[in-house]
């Protein structure tokens, strides 16, 4: 649930108070990084920053409008990062009725990204 994380859209609230606290401080580190990212686009893309404003000013400062579209950008790059050192091993998804549907190599430059990124956290 690592784009649920990034995106703000995590439902995963905490079993105690020391949960709570710890994504707390990963939502408050997440808000830093997209303000910076946004503050490097307004730099870096002079005509273009009046559409890049509109975007994602008004999420301010939460910017998950801005999360939303880094996580599509980046979740394969994401993926890959997470099983680079899965080599020689095959990843199977069981499905309910315990028969295999998927069965993703573990090279990490053939692995898919993750099948259930849009399905909503209470259903998976």
């Amino acid at each position: 649930d690592i784009g649920d994380i990034v995106r703000g859209k995590d439902l995963f609230r905490g079993y105690n108070e020391i949960d709570r606290e710890q994504k707390k401080k990963i939502q408050d580190n997440l808000k830093t990084i997209f303000k910076e990212i946004y503050e490097e686009l307004s730099r870096t893309n002079g005509k273009n920053w009046q559409t890049l404003q509109e975007r994602y000013k008004r999420d301010a400062p939460n910017f998950y409008q801005l999360r939303k579209d880094w996580w599509d950008a980046n979740k394969k790059e994401v993926w890959k990062a997470i099983t680079c050192n899965v080599h020689g091993s095959d990843y199977f998804r069981q499905t309910c009725n315990g028969q295999i549907q998927l069965k993703i190599t573990a090279d990490a430059s053939l692995m898919m990204s993750p099948i259930l990124d849009y399905v909503p956290q209470y259903l998976r």
